[in-house]
């Protein structure tokens, strides 16, 4: 069962986020050779000011 985590800012909208976990669970049967029903995808959106890259506030 692919459970995929998808972190990013907020700020997409619902149609957004729909297409593009369409989008994700095709790739995932098509590649990993699985039912669409086993994966599962989680947004976990943060605000800008909590995301750091070198220890640098992105």
């Amino acid at each position: 069962m692919p459970l995929i985590l998808v972190s990013m800012y907020p700020g997409r909208t619902k149609e957004q986020k729909d297409e593009f976990a369409k989008a994700v669970t095709d790739a995932a049967v098509n590649i990993l050779k699985t039912k669409a029903e086993h994966v599962i995808l989680v947004y976990d959106e943060n605000q800008k000011e909590n995301w750091f890259q070198a220890g640098k506030q992105l």
